[in-house]
């Protein structure tokens, strides 16, 4: 009888699950592989920068706007790995729904591209050092990333407790019963 067509029996059965149930000594090292984890729970190393410099280097992701005579790009920049995002209007799929791609409706329509692909890479927490006039075509690309749901605001970040420390923040991995009370309701006044 050839070894695959043995017949089972409770012995071979119990050495197989043995054989399964046994951890083995593994080599390999566990990769995380979503390198902005600790960035949304806000312990990450976050850049001091210097206190002379201009718009400063305190910040996790950025949002940097480059307008050409023709194009308008908007990137989202991490502070060490470069560009995570991009969008412009000189890309194809973008530049087929102009008219134009530099007039206010280019900034508005990029503005959502934008915001819809922060959204779905999960990063809709950035600093904006743009300063837009009002009514401007920037100032309405801004605008419409903030109506799509992009904060231009980053958490600070989270200050390393000591034991003799009075007050302990709420770390934001851990929900506490007093976050889960319903609201009270509220009066209508007449």
């Amino acid at each position: 009888m050839s070894r695959s067509a043995r017949p089972l029996t409770s012995a071979r059965v119990l050495h197989k699950i043995k054989e399964l149930s046994t951890p083995q000594a593994s080599t390999e090292y566990v990769i995380n592989r979503n390198p902005r984890n600790l960035e949304r729970l806000r312990i990450a190393y976050k850049p001091g920068g210097y206190h002379l410099e201009k718009p400063g280097r305190s910040y996790w992701h950025t949002l940097e706007i480059n307008t050409s005579g023709r194009y308008v790009s908007a990137d989202v920049k991490h502070f060490e790995n470069g560009t995570i995002l991009s969008a412009s209007t000189s890309e194809w799929a973008i530049k087929q729904q102009l008219y134009k791609t530099n007039d206010t409706a280019a900034f508005v329509n990029l503005g959502r591209v934008l915001a819809h692909r922060c959204q779905q890479s999960g990063i809709t927490e950035m600093t904006c050092n743009v300063e837009a006039v009002p009514g401007s075509k920037l100032q309405k690309l801004l605008q419409t990333l903030k109506d799509n749901g992009v904060s231009f605001e980053e958490p600070a970040r989270l200050a390393n407790t000591q034991p003799w420390d009075a007050l302990r923040h709420e770390k934001p991995w851990e929900v506490s019963e007093q976050s889960l009370e319903p609201a009270a309701p509220v009066k209508a006044v007449k």
